[in-house]
């Protein structure tokens, strides 16, 4: 049986400990299962993507739009009054 030591800074422990918790685990089963799981299929199962940071543009279109739900700004019975008030 060999032993690993892992670094990592208290807040992250501390949270992660509680998930693990929250399932009935502690840190070094996770860490176990993980190991298995990586040997088991032979790849890291760890998925690396992120929410994409959305640009100005759209950051003001959400700004509008919530804007509008609030405030009752300007709502449409239909497309054909939306289209009319924007010229189209």
């Amino acid at each position: 049986m060999a032993t690993i030591t892992v670094r990592v800074d208290d807040e992250t422990k501390l949270k992660a400990s509680d998930i693990a918790e929250d399932f009935g685990f502690d840190l070094s089963s996770v860490t176990r299962a993980f190991y298995r799981q990586m040997v088991r299929e032979r790849r890291i199962p760890l998925n690396l993507s992120y929410e994409p940071i959305p640009n100005e543009q759209t950051l003001a279109a959400i700004r509008e739009a919530e804007e509008i739900a609030q405030t009752g700004r300007q709502r449409f019975k239909n497309a054909d009054e939306m289209f009319d008030s924007l010229g189209i």
